[in-house]
């Protein structure tokens, strides 16, 4: 912990400062960041699992408590406003003694409609990050989650500070054991909900402390693209399994993917020749690059499996131009990564929020950033037998497919390999494959 205590003492550095640039720029007095309030379930008096404001845990590791206050102006240390009530109901979190703590002024508070309290006096300069906007507008703030603050600090998310990669770092390895336990799961004849568990326990985090819901499908569920199902009963012919699944640390995302064959097969050589093309792409990950080029040059790879695994037939420009990649690979190459799995910024220009759309072929891409040092995104090649694409190809297009390659392919649903890498000056860091995850 004394490297990560070392590294957030840069980072905290960091954020103070880009509040004191922005807050300057805008003429505003600070930010007041809320951590979030508790949903309450329709008709119920359950509240749905608590997600912490992005916002507010890229200050400090606080993921659980909501009603919590960040106040930072970027001259003075920020103050956290720590929600701490009196209940016997639920568990309170002690009062924070961490790494992270000598960096704040700490105030708690035992009552959430007690916070005007702790607040600045006058609110009418400063600026409300959060998504409780009924609650900014009580209190009296006039400037809500402004346009021109949140496109600055959405697209600075995108340059992680040291500190930041150091917990990327270790989410990676947190997730890596589990796919190694699933990987041994699914060979060893578990079911969906088996192997979800198997990869739960080996990390030891909940299904609501992981950044998303993982994806486990065998066989055919893999060509869903979202599949969060979990059978409980096995197919009758174990054929192949797709794990999409990640962890958190301190609030970071790690987000990978692998693919398996239950047995030496045609499909068993096709995410062999996928996970190349993959490893390919990353080879060609650099500061300048335009990630919307490697998505495009994954098409061309594409094209090419789809040519040399007798799938279709044709040029590698016409398979793209008539759409038959798209409907093998319908997805973009990845996203960013960080604070969330689809981290903020993709889309993002410069700091003014100026958008650059995806391409019009290319609807699904998530990133459209220049690839610039310190950014951290995923790469996840796909390759999938989904029949309601196929189906709405032109019939020129149908033409070029060989259906009796799909239909052998088919009950293996489909293929995707993730890793999350960092760009540095000179060379890329795949925090994946170097936590352990080679294949």
């Amino acid at each position: 912990m004394d490297q990560l205590a070392h590294l957030y003492h840069a980072h905290i550095g960091e954020l103070n400062r880009r509040v004191a640039e922005i807050c300057q720029r805008e003429n505003i007095s600070g930010l007041v960041i809320h951590s979030g309030q508790p949903h309450r379930q329709f008709l119920d008096d359950l509240n749905y699992p608590f997600k912490v404001n992005p916002q507010f845990k890229a200050w400090l590791p606080i993921l659980d408590t909501a009603n919590c206050w960040l106040i930072a102006n970027g001259q003075d240390k920020p103050t956290l406003v720590f929600y701490r009530p009196v209940d016997f109901w639920h568990k309170v979190n002690d009062v924070p003694q961490a790494f992270w703590t000598e960096h704040f002024d700490i105030q708690l508070l035992t009552k959430p409609d007690r916070i005007a309290d702790y607040l600045p006096k006058s609110l009418t300069s400063w600026a409300y990050i959060g998504e409780h906007l009924d609650v900014a507008d009580i209190l009296g703030f006039t400037a809500r989650n402004p346009d021109a603050v949140m496109n600055y600090l959405h697209y600075h998310r995108a340059d992680k500070t040291q500190y930041e990669l150091e917990c990327m770092r270790r989410a990676n390895q947190i997730a890596v054991k589990g796919h190694l336990a699933a990987k041994n799961a699914f060979y060893n004849g578990a079911t969906e909900f088996e192997i979800q568990q198997q990869y739960l326990l080996e990390i030891g985090q909940g299904e609501n402390e992981v950044p998303y819901g993982n994806i486990v499908a065998l066989n055919q569920n893999a060509a869903i693209l979202h599949y969060t199902a979990l059978e409980h009963v096995n197919p009758v012919q174990r054929l192949s399994f797709l794990i999409d699944a990640g962890a958190s640390y301190h609030g970071y995302a790690a987000d990978i993917t692998r693919t398996y064959a239950f047995e030496k097969n045609r499909f068993c050589e096709l995410i062999a020749a996928l996970n190349k093309v993959q490893l390919a792409i990353i080879d060609t990950m650099k500061p300048g690059v335009k990630y919307t080029d490697l998505h495009i040059a994954t098409h061309q790879h594409i094209a090419q499996l789809l040519i040399n695994f007798d799938i279709a037939k044709g040029s590698i420009e016409q398979l793209i131009e008539q759409g038959i990649t798209r409907a093998f690979f319908p997805h973009g190459l990845g996203h960013m990564l960080g604070l969330q799995v689809h981290d903020m910024g993709g889309y993002a220009h410069d700091e003014r929020g100026t958008n650059i759309a995806a391409p019009g072929d290319h609807p699904f891409l998530r990133c459209t950033r220049v690839l610039a040092p310190n950014q951290v995104l995923t790469i996840e090649p796909g390759l999938y037998i989904i029949d309601t694409l196929l189906e709405q190809l032109s019939i020129s297009a149908k033409q070029a497919v060989n259906w009796n390659t799909i239909d052998e392919l088919r009950p293996f649903g489909g293929i995707r390999i993730e890793d999350n890498v960092i760009v540095h000056h000179n060379r890329n860091e795949n925090m994946t494959r170097e936590s352990g995850l080679v294949d």
